[in-house]
């Protein structure tokens, strides 16, 4: 008997493809949630501050009108600089009085600190001289503080420690702001002016140290 030979499978033909094998279908996944753009905050810092600083030179020229209305474009148009907008209030309120009608001259000490301070950021800083040394008795440092400002920014080196003594005696904290204001910038590197405004120790008001003659 003779014997059979396996027949080969045909190949495909030419020019045609095997169709691939079916699939299983797997279950859709859900497309993960957009990830929010990160918010750019450095720009809108940089802006909010530049429309605050036109706002204060605006003030400084006693346009009160155009002052407010920057500032105001600093709460509407900034509203997460939250630390700049104390600021700002307490400017609109300089604005808002500067607005009002005249009235007499300034009689209380508020009054007076209130009409040195517009003078001083106006860079009057006679009018905010004359105006401190008519204010009535403060035992809050307030006006030895201003005192102290001016005379510094007007070069008066002497006036400005021993107003600075003062005021550091009657309110401890303004050793503190001195440091940090830029009025007193003249002064930063002198060695009585770090002795004033040295921190108090812990533990209560300290002794001014006897002073060598000059």
């Amino acid at each position: 008997m003779a014997k059979q030979r396996r027949v080969p499978a045909r190949p495909p033909a030419k020019g045609r493809r095997a169709k691939p094998a079916a699939r299983v279908a797997r279950p859709s996944r859900p497309n993960p949630p957009p990830v929010p753009e990160p918010t750019e905050r450095s720009g809108a810092d940089a802006e909010a501050v530049a429309v605050y600083e036109r706002g204060l030179a605006a003030l400084g020229r006693h346009d009160f009108t155009g002052a407010a209305a920057l500032l105001n474009e600093v709460l509407t148009d900034y509203p997460r600089e939250h630390a700049l907008h104390e600021r700002v209030r307490l400017y609109l309120k300089v604005c808002e009085r500067g607005l009002q009608p005249k009235t007499a001259a300034p009689r209380s000490l508020e009054e007076m600190i209130y009409a040195a301070t517009i003078a001083l950021n106006a860079g009057d800083d006679e009018k905010a001289l004359r105006t401190l040394k008519a204010a009535p008795a403060d035992e809050t440092g307030r006006v030895a503080y201003m005192l102290a400002a001016v005379h510094a920014r007007r070069g008066a080196r002497d006036d400005a420690l021993a107003e600075l003594r003062r005021a550091a005696e009657q309110d401890p904290e303004n050793r503190v702001l001195a440091r940090r204001d830029m009025d007193f910038e003249p002064l930063h590197d002198d060695e009585d002016f770090l002795e004033v405004t040295a921190p108090l120790p812990s533990g209560g008001r300290r002794r001014s140290r006897p002073r060598a003659s000059r």
